[in-house]
């Protein structure tokens, strides 16, 4: 059996080759890369880098020639990009008879309304399309994402969000990189949804448990959008990055986040990590970082 993991050297598919190399033997891995170059590090320990660039689809029919079981990790960018890449990338699939397809999706991607939804239902669709056998790792909200609102609370700034009561079900990459491989490496999976979210909680409650993690007092102002849109400029977020963060707040606040699931402790055989341990994980790598 032949895995092949798109975006392997970016957050999430970095972690999900990493456990994979603990779970089987190097000789069944290997990597699509738009910048080989980037991935040298993985070549000097025996992982066969591929170069796979999205945009040209000429390169993944090499990249993906005899690969068993793929995993595509969406990717970013404006929305005529995004479906491009995707298309190119699942038709190149279907070329190379790749037997199965694993495609990290997001929350409810079939019927949500989450601002993300649509571009991943129609990315969930073209797998589809191929009758190649599939499974949609839905993935909730990575906790990384708030990496820069923790170190604010860390520095003494309030939690500002305009999420009102919609709840979230964050979760560390680590655990989805599991989860990814877990599907990739075990029987059954064919033709599978799973939600992959921790527990589901509301911005008051996540900031209390930053609270306990940090030992001191973070306060939380609730906002409205463009309030909130105001206040992350004047943190310096970029222009460009502001109606992402505020359909992000404002998917949240209509619940688009909010899907009851058990998928992720089925895939990982125990319960994701709770959320004061990853926040206590998180910050102690960007105190690490920053040291």
């Amino acid at each position: 059996m032949k895995i092949l993991i798109t975006g392997a050297t970016g957050e999430l598919g970095s972690k999900v080759v990493e456990t994979l190399l603990k779970t089987v033997p190097v000789s069944q891995l290997a990597v699509s890369v738009r910048n080989p170059e980037k991935a040298e590090g993985l070549r000097a320990r025996g992982v066969e880098v591929r170069h796979g660039d999205f945009d040209k689809p000429e390169t993944l029919d090499s990249a993906f020639s005899g690969i068993d079981r793929l995993l595509i990790i969406s990717t970013f960018g404006d929305d005529e990009t995004i479906m491009r890449h995707h298309t190119n990338a699942v038709v190149a699939a279907q070329r190379a008879q790749v037997k199965f397809i694993a495609y990290t999706s997001v929350t409810n991607a079939s019927q949500s309304k989450f601002f993300l939804a649509p571009l991943h239902r129609a990315r969930e669709e073209a797998i589809l399309k191929t009758g190649i056998p599939y499974s949609f790792l839905r993935n909730n909200w990575y906790l990384e994402n708030e990496i820069g609102s923790i170190k604010g609370a860390m520095a003494g700034a309030p939690w500002i969000t305009s999420a009102g009561e919609g709840k979230v079900g964050w979760v560390l990459r680590q655990d989805l990189a599991e989860a990814a491989t877990n599907v990739l490496t075990g029987e059954g999976h064919e033709n599978t949804v799973y939600e992959l979210s921790g527990k589901l909680m509301t911005q008051e409650e996540f900031v209390s448990a930053l609270r306990e993690v940090l030992g001191k007092e973070v306060p939380v102002q609730q906002v409205d959008d463009t309030t909130y849109a105001n206040m992350m400029k004047g943190a310096g977020v970029p222009e460009a990055y502001l109606p992402m963060l505020v359909n992000t707040q404002k998917s949240i606040r209509d619940g688009g986040l909010e899907i009851e699931s058990n998928d992720l402790e089925k895939l990982l055989g125990r319960p994701s990590t709770p959320i004061n341990e990853a926040l206590s994980q998180i910050i102690s790598q960007s105190s690490q970082i920053e040291n």
